[in-house]
């Protein structure tokens, strides 16, 4: 059953990616100048360019949305976006931004947010996760659901990128799954403590309470010291990042990946992790054995004809093989675009 526990939801967290940018408009412009509640937001953003979010977002509605300091006091009619290359997070009523390890290949991420709110404001939490690709977020949104709050998920048929909704939904399931202008009419209803006229989506179901959420909130700020002891089974894998041992951790189906220093994975993100690393380490190999083909060409041209001829014959070996690391980067690049299309096409 959803979450129908009446207290008011002043804190509310949003998260999206990949055709979120539309869905932000529409709601924000919705929502009024006096709204009893403070957003904090997270969007995917390159880290080395700055975000023009909180322009955007002021100038399309009635509350006034920055990019907030450090320990700055959470304040409600305010709209706080995740600076570039920071995690966005909540402490004691107070906003902490933090360059700890990335979640899901993203720095800010959407789970540490989430989490961190639903560890210092319980059931006063309403967590959205709008239009993106992959899954970051649906751990995020089980912790808020797991403390009581309320989570609400943009209809996967309305986002431009549906694959974040749904990841969430199947994951974590939702309270309410609505297109984003009835978002906005609910926020409202929610920040108000006025009764939700909405109808929540009564098939999904409440996850059990975790424990691990408080020490997992930790761990995205860099000023907390490291856990004494890793949640989850050592894994097989080693972090992408920092080649350390995975913990594997599994709740509601969610399937993810957390290193002893905090870089955390869901399956899929590690999947594409993997596959990056690999493609970085492939090229570093042909690099390396076209320098050195190069090098017993120069040689070649130096040397007596006998020995010129093992020089020309060992660097022709060296070309065979950087032909065929150059092949598996060709069909690693085919198997990625086919895993874009399938995921466009769901």
């Amino acid at each position: 059953m959803p979450n129908t526990s009446s207290g008011r939801r002043d804190i509310i967290v949003m998260g999206g990616s990949a055709g979120a940018l539309e869905s932000l408009r529409c709601i924000v412009s919705r929502l009024p100048a006096d709204l009893p509640a403070a957003i904090l937001l997270v969007v995917h953003v390159a880290q080395d360019y700055p975000s023009i979010l909180p322009e955007i977002l002021s100038a399309c509605g009635s509350l006034r949305a920055i990019h907030p300091h450090n320990k700055q006091r959470v304040e409600n009619g305010m709209i706080y976006v995740a600076p570039p290359d920071h995690h966005l997070l909540l402490e004691d009523a107070s906003i902490v931004l933090s360059r700890g390890p990335r979640e899901n290949r993203h720095r800010p991420a959407i789970d540490p947010l989430f989490r961190s709110a639903a560890r210092t404001y319980d059931a006063r939490v309403a967590g959205v996760i709008l239009s993106g690709e992959l899954d970051d977020g649906s751990a995020g949104l089980m912790a808020v659901r797991m403390r009581g709050g309320i989570a609400i998920v943009q209809d996967p048929n309305e986002a431009i990128a549906p694959e974040m909704p749904r990841r969430a939904i199947q994951y974590a399931g939702a309270d309410y799954v609505l297109p984003a202008a009835a978002i906005a009419e609910l926020l409202i209803q929610l920040a108000a403590r006025t009764e939700s006229t909405t109808e929540p989506a009564r098939e999904f179901h409440m996850p059990h309470k975790s424990a691990k959420i408080d020490e997992e909130a930790r761990q995205a700020n860099l000023e907390n010291d490291p856990p004494a002891k890793q949640a989850g089974q050592p894994s097989t894998f080693v972090c992408p990042e920092c080649h350390g041992t995975l913990w594997e951790l599994e709740e509601g189906g969610l399937l993810r990946f957390r290193c002893r220093v905090g870089h955390a994975y869901t399956a899929d993100s590690l999947r594409l992790a993997f596959t990056q690393s690999t493609e970085e380490a492939l090229w570093v190999a042909m690099r390396a054995l076209e320098e050195k083909a190069a090098l017993l060409r120069r040689l070649a041209s130096r040397s007596a004809e006998r020995m010129a001829a093992n020089y020309r014959q060992e660097a022709e070996a060296y070309d065979k093989h950087v032909e065929s690391i150059r092949r598996i980067l060709l069909a690693n690049q085919a198997v990625v675009d086919r895993e874009e299309h399938r995921s466009d096409a769901a």
